[in-house]
């Protein structure tokens, strides 16, 4: 028989990397909350028959957000055979209200208190002896980045697992909360199949704080029910608090007592290094310009230099022009093997020069990856979350709003997932419609692309592309919250700052893997069969002699890109090649470079990289490229982007809400950038000019008005 050992502890404690170092996956370990949005399983290295269940990261088993839902339902319902409880042994007080409850589920478990290695280095002591004495269960200590001590923490589990367990306070609450518990014990009149015995405790006080969201509760009778709100109302009246202050307050005076008893801060007046650090760049003045130095060395290293050099090399030499080029070794292959002209075309034009046109991006795509992923295991990525709490909520958003954001620089289905961290409803669907804005991976193609092909790879364009989304979450944020479905307070943000560190080489490197090969694997499949179909519509279509191998500008590809290209003529790139990249790019973004490859690499006149840029910039000027860009980077994400947001909206009308708010913001603001760039530089005016300003004015309105009075605030 299998032994289920779950994981559980604060955000940032250090439990998905207990849970890799146990199984030997590869969960990404980030620094904030929503890493894990869904409790994940694996098996015990060398141990098939101990499943290890991931849970997310809470601070609480209260069911304010969708995280907390899913760890509490698997410990009250399905109920591991043990617990592993993660801890931050520098942030000890904090992270054990969280172990409190836990215990009172009748779990056994274990405590592991894991940045052990941090302790010790401030010269702090924690008796394990005492602590386990206190809490009444065994207590190892962990450095899980280093891997010490977590197989002993997965051996102490597995010798508890199925034992029974009974928490057993060794302090008591107040007197009144002590009584009013005696009281409410009385009034449930157990039932075996309502509340087992040894999870007694935890709902009491989870009765008693009006926490009606079990099962357990519901099975009530009215009468019980009315008992224990008179039990509530009398204590709130008699200690002048509410019901939830009262229980939080008596917790922490518990936790400080067994704080007190067990850990010795040698120097409690001493500021680390992390908080010296943090004086600087969480500054309410140098915080936002740091940033953005921090995100433009990011761009410019990934973009235009280190990743610009590696990528050009890439471009010109793999899939250039090269004796040892992977086309000039294909092409040879089929000419000896005697293949037709139309499966060399296929295979050359459309598959090899589709997928080259985004493979060739990969070094730029990982360099990136790896430079964030060097931000967030050192601890900076949390603080962005924290400086940008101050500017979101002045827009009606909060600092939860911007962790999806920051998952989402890999992948949006992964991003918008985490907005489940967030318990205001009004504010997730905010987040939702919002996320995809700040570019993913597969959008670097696109900007490396413009920035390439029509700006000589200036430096400005990646850093302008990823502030031009968070300024569109801004605006976003700014005029959502001005409408009825949207309005309300912004949900309140408590994060827990990691201490900074120097980031680990194993993390940061299968970080930047796992998404790099993410990438790689969606070039492989999706591209692949796209390059392949767009290859046959720009070949092939209708001419005297009936259907069959037409040149470019009379394929089907070309009659479909006119018809729809009117749509994207005010944003100064209407023709078919350019509306056919875009429309592409709503089955995945990485095809909007793969088509252009197809399509202007198919061309006679190019041999190179250069000569496909060149063609490609014949047919933009810089304004009308920045508009291409702009609303590449803004409109619809990908199909399973899409998909991620109806499941996540629950609803066809919201998602519909979502798609429709998206496109039309990106619609808006590239003819905005368009029109006004053409009019400020002598282009003249017409009727879109028009359509611009008049839009402009009413986007500047929704900004600029006031909130009503009769709105939530």
């Amino acid at each position: 028989m299998s032994i289920r050992i779950a994981l559980a502890g604060n955000p940032n404690s250090g439990k998905t990397t207990v849970f890799n170092a146990l199984t030997g996956n590869s969960q990404y370990v980030g620094n904030w909350p929503g890493v894990t949005v869904e409790k994940k399983e694996g098996r015990l290295k060398g141990q098939k028959d101990v499943i290890i269940t991931d849970l997310p990261g809470i601070y609480s088993l209260s069911p304010y957000t969708l995280e907390e839902v899913v760890t509490r339902n698997y410990l009250i319902n399905e109920q591991p055979d043990a617990i592993i409880i993660i801890i931050d042994a520098g942030n000890l007080e904090r992270n054990l209200f969280l172990t409190t409850q836990i215990l009172e589920l009748g779990i056994p478990a274990v405590l592991a208190l894991n940045m052990m290695d941090i302790v010790n280095r401030r010269g702090d002591k924690i008796d394990t002896a005492k602590l386990s004495e206190l809490f009444g269960c065994p207590v190892v200590e962990l450095t899980a980045t280093k891997e010490l001590g977590v197989i002993a923490a997965a051996q102490k589990a597995i010798e508890i697992a199925g034992k029974p367990f009974k928490y057993a306070k060794r302090f008591e609450y107040s007197p009144q909360l002590e009584l009013a518990a005696e009281q409410a014990t009385a009034v449930i009149n157990l039932a075996p199949h309502t509340i087992k015995s040894s999870q007694l405790d935890f709902f009491i006080y989870k009765f008693l704080e009006r926490d009606y969201e079990t099962e357990q509760y519901k099975a009530l009778n009215q009468s019980q029910k009315d008992a224990l709100e008179s039990l509530s109302a009398d204590l709130e009246k008699k200690l002048g608090k509410d019901i939830g202050s009262i229980i939080r307050n008596e917790r922490y005076a518990y936790i400080s007592q067994v704080v007190g008893l067990s850990y010795e801060n040698i120097n409690p007046d001493t500021f680390s290094l992390s908080d010296k650090i943090d004086r600087i760049v969480t500054n309410k003045f140098l915080a936002l310009p740091i940033f953005a130095a921090v995100m433009f060395i990011v761009y410019y290293i990934s973009v235009s230099s280190i990743g610009g050099f590696l990528t050009d090399f890439v471009n010109e030499s793999v899939f250039g022009s090269e004796s040892w080029s992977i086309p000039t070794l294909i092409g040879k292959g089929l000419e000896s093997a005697g293949a037709a002209p139309w499966l060399q075309s296929l295979i050359l034009d459309g598959i090899v020069g589709g997928l080259g046109a985004v493979l060739g991006f990969v070094p730029q795509i990982m360099v990136l990856f790896l430079m964030l992923s060097i931000l967030e295991d050192c601890g900076y990525m949390a603080r962005i979350a924290f400086i940008l709490d101050r500017l979101f909520r002045r827009f009606g958003l909060s600092g939860k709003s911007f962790i999806p954001m920051l998952i989402g620089t890999g992948c949006g289905v992964p991003g918008i997932m985490a907005s489940r961290t967030i318990e205001n409803e009004r504010d997730r669907r905010i987040t939702i419609i919002t996320t995809t804005f700040i570019p993913c991976s597969a959008k670097l193609p696109i900007i490396a692309l413009i920035s390439g092909a029509i700006f000589g790879g200036a430096a400005w364009v990646a850093p302008l592309a990823y502030f031009t989304g968070i300024a569109a979450i801004v605006c976003s944020g700014v005029i959502l919250k001005k409408l009825k479905n949207f309005a309300g307070k912004p949900a309140p943000f408590v994060m827990e700052l990691p201490t900074y560190h120097l980031p680990g080489a194993r993390n940061v490197l299968t970080h930047t893997w796992e998404r790099s090969w993410s990438f790689i694997k969606k070039a492989g499949t999706i591209i692949f069969l796209a390059c392949a179909v767009f290859w046959f519509l720009s070949q092939f279509g209708f001419s005297s002699g009936g259907f069959g191998m037409v040149e470019t500008e009379e394929s089907l590809l070309a009659y479909i890109g006119r018809f729809i290209a009117p749509i994207f003529k005010p944003l100064g790139w209407g023709n078919w090649k350019t509306t056919v990249a875009t429309v592409s790019g709503l089955i995945a973004k990485e095809n909007v470079a793969g088509i252009f490859g197809v399509i202007y690499g198919s061309s006679s006149d190019t041999e190179s990289l250069s000569d496909v840029w060149g063609l490609i910039r014949s047919d933009f000027t810089p304004f009308s490229a920045l508009s291409f860009l702009i609303f590449n980077l803004l409109c619809i994400p990908c199909m399973a982007a899409v998909g991620a947001i109806a499941q996540e909206m629950k609803s066809l009308k919201w998602t519909l809400v979502a798609v429709g708010y998206q496109t039309g913001f990106a619609y808006i603001i590239a003819l905005c950038v368009y029109q006004f760039g053409k009019l400020f530089t002598g282009g003249g005016a017409n009727i879109g000019t028009v359509f611009a300003v008049l839009l402009f004015a009413a986007f500047a309105f929704m900004l600029l008005r006031p909130y009503r009075a009769k709105e939530e605030l």
